[in-house]
């Protein structure tokens, strides 16, 4: 990669923070197994005039999902089950679901789903379990189960998944792609076919070999002056700084919350040094300085589109954690056939490029971040300092 044409990069960071769209943040590109560019630029914490340092902490939510992903294919490694298991295998209250279907008039019917939610289900995100704003929206907000964010339940993440398998779903299980709680609950079945919080289940397969020493659910003590701050945009386009804590677009409670939920979808914490090597893991096939978290064969499983057209994106489809690219002309952005990646409800994003050998991670904490085009400026100007031709 030229140096010369990544400092183009450094410089449109540099300016969305001049302009105030973006308080600070963190970008890593590594190619050939090598990191070519790491900057972290504006400030960690507006208020208390703390610069962004390279190793700050990041919400990354839904980046929680590849993580928790690889750790179910790794148990699938072991033996403690298969991607083709039935939900209710682990979590009997799955064993007979329902759909909510709904009507002209604004009202739905209650109906049987047809087969079981199995756990390949979960990973691609056709189960038919949104995040609670499906036709039956009124039953998921008396149960008190509706947005991502889990960090303030003072409960475990079982027992929350156990009273959502009740609630009336979006679908049938197999026949749309539907962004919601499927990783999970997911979680929930880790925990089951593991025999240990999701927690440790996360850190003894995917966190610990991988040397990932900043990633966690909740904020050790120590470290909570490297958190970011989270920031939203308002009406004219201005940053405001979110509340210390209540909702999904407030600071959170990772440091000073209940800290008794493991969220399998939105839960992490994590560094960009620390995801670049989760996704290093994943672009090496599986390997990183000679540990290996899972074979060639599942790395390969989860790269390839499982979903067809029910993505719904044109030129994409979806594997068993991410999104993956089949058409790059449909796509329309600069990239690869093969490329596989997803992002964060805190304005953050990643992705793997195969056939160029490419990591990219980018870490800021905006919610809502309104119609900033930071990330697609990003993915330009990483392709354009790429000068040679590709995988060695």
């Amino acid at each position: 990669m030229s140096s010369v044409r990544l400092e183009r990069l450094t410089a449109a960071l540099q300016h969305y923070v001049d302009q105030g769209m973006l308080v600070g943040g963190v970008a890593l590109v590594a190619r050939h197994n090598r990191i070519a560019y790491l900057h972290a630029f504006g400030q960690r914490d507006r208020e208390a005039h703390a610069l962004m340092p390279e190793d700050a902490i990041f919400r990354i939510a839904s980046q929680t999902k590849a993580v928790v992903s690889v750790a179910a294919m790794a148990l699938q490694e072991e033996g403690a089950l298969l991607i083709s298991d039935p939900v209710s295998k682990y979590l009997p209250e799955f064993a007979r679901t329902t759909v909510a279907v709904a009507r002209d008039s604004g009202r739905y019917d209650i109906v049987p789903a047809r087969r079981p939610i199995t756990i390949r289900d979960l990973l691609t995100h056709t189960s038919g379990v949104s995040y609670g704003n499906g036709p039956a929206a009124d039953r998921w907000k008396a149960a008190g189960i509706q947005g991502w964010y889990f960090a303030d339940r003072d409960e475990p993440i079982g027992a929350t998944i156990a009273r959502m398998a009740a609630l009336p779903f979006d679908a049938q299980p197999g026949d749309k792609w539907i962004y919601g709680y499927s990783v999970d609950i997911l979680g929930a079945v880790l925990e089951k076919a593991a025999g240990l919080p999701l927690d440790e289940v996360v850190r003894t397969r995917v966190l610990a070999p991988l040397r990932m020493k900043d990633t966690h659910f909740y904020l050790p003590a120590a470290d909570r002056n490297r958190l970011a701050t989270v920031y939203s945009v308002r009406a004219g386009g201005a940053l405001a700084r979110t509340a210390d804590a209540g909702t999904m677009e407030s600071q959170g409670q990772y440091v000073d919350g209940p800290r008794r939920s493991f969220s399998g979808g939105a839960g992490l914490l994590s560094t960009a040094g620390d995801y670049a090597r989760f996704l290093q893991m994943l672009a090496n096939g599986g390997e990183l300085d000679g540990v290996r978290v899972l074979s060639p064969k599942s790395v390969q499983l989860m790269t390839v589109d499982h979903v067809g057209d029910r993505y719904g994106q044109p030129g994409v489809g979806f594997g068993l954690g991410f999104s993956v690219v089949k058409e790059l002309g449909a796509r329309g952005q600069p990239g690869s056939f093969g490329e596989y990646g997803w992002g964060g409800a805190y304005h953050s994003t990643y992705w793997v490029d195969p056939q160029e050998d490419l990591v990219v991670v980018y870490f800021t904490q905006v919610l809502p971040a309104g119609s900033l085009d930071d990330q697609a400026r990003l993915r330009a100007l990483v392709y354009q300092a790429i000068v040679d031709g590709g995988r060695r």
